[in-house]
């Protein structure tokens, strides 16, 4: 097809891309799969004996509007964002979980005097806190796979509601680990100086940006 007859299927693309939120690369696969489907649709109106531009301008019509399109295809990335952030809550939760106590064994403040009872609340505060997203991710994972076999407006309710949690534990998450580390600090002055509660710090931080980017995506597919 020349050049000249594709600026309406790509102006109709533009459109319905612009109209999309969510996974970069599944909104990316989306338009390359409508962008065959129209080019292909447009072949076969020449095919059967039509100009190339009113070709074009039938498959764009069979194709449908963005307006009529946009709310299927936002349904599947809003699912697909909400699997890739269940599962990044379910990995930090499960490393976190694991790597938690790796920061302060061996310490040198670790046989000294027992931390204040907040500190110590807090502390189990952060675990009940991580194994509750662990299993809210968990939850998340069922629910794609059951939305993808079926979209019944039940469980897209209890999709959208589990990612709505995760997004909230996870925050939670975020906040009661800066509070526990600033206070580890505050009590402990060698923790700035030992290397695993460093490592432990930077660490955190890198996986609390990587699960904020997964939110913020799956905030914008389910808008």
């Amino acid at each position: 097809m020349p050049v000249g007859d594709d600026v309406l299927v790509e102006e109709h693309l533009r459109q319905l891309a612009g109209r999309l939120r969510g996974p970069r690369r599944l909104r990316a696969d989306l338009i390359t799969e409508a962008r065959h489907g129209l080019l292909d649709a447009a072949e076969a109106y020449r095919d059967s004996g039509l100009p190339a531009g009113e070709a074009s301008r039938q498959a764009v019509a069979d194709f449908g509007t963005p307006d009529q399109l946009a709310p299927a295809y936002q349904a599947e990335l809003a699912v697909a964002a909400l699997r890739g952030l269940s599962l990044r809550v379910v990995a930090i939760a499960a490393i976190g979980s694991i790597a938690g106590d790796l920061t302060w064994h061996g310490s040198s403040w670790s046989n000294g005097p027992r931390p204040p009872s907040g500190y110590l609340l807090l502390s189990q505060s952060v675990e009940w806190i991580w194994a509750g997203a662990f299993l809210l991710g968990l939850a998340g994972l069922v629910l794609v796979a059951a939305t993808a076999r079926s979209a019944r407006p039940a469980l897209t309710a209890l999709a959208r509601s589990a990612g709505v949690a995760l997004t909230g534990t996870a925050l939670l998450g975020a906040v009661a680990g800066a509070g526990l580390f600033s206070w580890s600090i505050v009590l402990w002055d060698a923790a700035l100086t030992w290397p695993p509660m460093i490592i432990g710090m930077a660490v955190g931080v890198s996986a609390h940006l990587w699960l904020g980017s997964a939110a913020r995506t799956w905030l914008l597919a389910a808008r």
